[in-house]
């Protein structure tokens, strides 16, 4: 299946640390330079905002999905392209997995392993075969892949999750493994 949009999930924190932010930056320039678009969660804050203004500033199309209580708060992001805004965070799940052809997952919140698990089980039951990234910058989710080799060996996970999600030290590695699955 060819990629003209690839979903990214990441934190809108605005307390991390500075390589998070210049990660996701680096991200959304490269996936806009591959002429692909950008959905994401639609906030302008955190790595999540680096994310977009990484992809705009090299032209990138940009789609945004974000629910109404993010908007109440403020922080959606005005500049997209595309701005979706859902009625709960579920139906921003849905419309972010469907709406791309490849998931990464920079390092984030409980909102963003809700969102991996998710793509992850759903990848596994074969509802989607779409390629998932593991952007482990700065061995961010080493612990997780620490936690999903434990629940292996218990037997409480089976082996064949193992080849349905790439993990990526930098965002040239994700870049490269996508352009793979073309």
């Amino acid at each position: 299946m060819p990629i003209n949009a690839v979903t990214v999930y990441c934190s809108s924190s605005r307390r991390v640390d500075r390589l998070y932010f210049d990660a996701a930056e680096e991200l959304g320039s490269a996936i806009a330079s591959e002429g692909w678009r950008l959905i994401y969660g639609g906030n302008r804050i955190g790595p999540m905002g680096a994310l977009a203004d990484g992809a705009r500033a090299v032209g990138g199309k940009v789609t945004g999905i974000t629910p109404q209580l993010l908007v109440d708060k403020g922080i959606a992001d005005d500049h997209c392209d595309e701005l979706l805004v859902t009625q709960n965070m579920r139906q921003r799940k849905e419309l972010l997995e469907h709406r791309g052809d490849a998931f990464v997952a920079l390092p984030g919140g409980l909102g963003t392993l809700e969102e991996v698990f998710e793509i992850l089980v759903g990848r596994r039951l074969n509802v989607h075969t779409k390629p998932i990234v593991l952007l482990n910058i700065a061995g961010f989710y080493q612990p997780l892949l620490t936690m999903i080799e434990h629940g292996i060996s218990q037997q409480f996970i089976k082996p064949a999750i193992r080849p349905l999600y790439f993990i990526a030290t930098d965002v040239q590695g994700a870049m490269n493994h996508l352009r793979r699955q073309v």
